[in-house]
């Protein structure tokens, strides 16, 4: 079972649907064909809004790759790049990744409606890609990713996950005074304690909410 301990937290301050984005990672594969590894992450929507389990290794090769994850956190809303573009058409740029063992990213940018609209109903999932081959079992850590078949399987693999958790500012009900009212507000949005993702499956990752001050 791969195990590389590698843990992280998110908040994004949504405000109508500019989102302030604040992340410290630690622990992830460090190195990528002579390089600091390229991590592309994401908010993924639509889906259950909630990380895989290890059930979801449908092939049982001991890694859920994203195919396999989709079903619990949904299709790419919103690309986490470093800069320019944050559409889906971004989602496998890893030139505009974060990159590293560890790393800090920061960056504030505007959601679409549909992302901002899966944040706001509780049902967006951070997603962090990228394992070290080198710990993973065969056939997984020579086979290449379904995604990007010029890559392997643990580039787009997920490493970490953690459900999204919206509490508007002041703390008010998720239903009260409705949708267009609450998206007046500013949001604070955590995925605090990101889980790894291990090769043996998904840890589901702790919810966490607190009120924007």
């Amino acid at each position: 079972m791969n195990n590389s301990g590698a843990s992280g937290t998110m908040t994004i301050t949504l405000d109508g649907n500019e989102a302030t984005v604040s992340q410290n990672v630690s622990g992830l594969a460090a190195t990528f064909q002579n390089g600091p590894y390229p991590h592309v992450q994401h908010i993924h929507i639509n889906g259950q809004g909630q990380c895989p389990t290890a059930e979801a290794d449908a092939n049982g090769d001991g890694v859920v790759n994203t195919a396999e994850g989709k079903p619990s956190y949904g299709g790419i809303g919103t690309t986490f790049t470093t800069s320019g573009d944050t559409s889906p058409d971004s989602a496998t740029d890893i030139d505009r990744a974060p990159s590293g063992g560890n790393y800090t990213y920061n960056r504030t940018f505007t959601l679409s409606e549909e992302s901002a609209q899966q944040v706001r109903e509780n049902n967006a999932v951070i997603v962090v890609h990228g394992l070290d081959p080198s710990t993973l079992p065969e056939p997984a850590a020579s086979a290449q990713s379904e995604l990007v078949p010029s890559l392997p399987l643990a580039a787009t693999s997920p490493a970490l996950c953690a459900p999204l958790t919206a509490v508007p500012s002041g703390g008010a009900a998720a239903g009260a005074g409705g949708t267009a009212e609450m998206q007046q507000h500013p949001w604070l949005l955590t995925a605090g304690g990101m889980a790894l993702l291990t090769a043996a499956g998904a840890v589901v990752a702790r919810r966490h909410a607190r009120t924007h001050q």
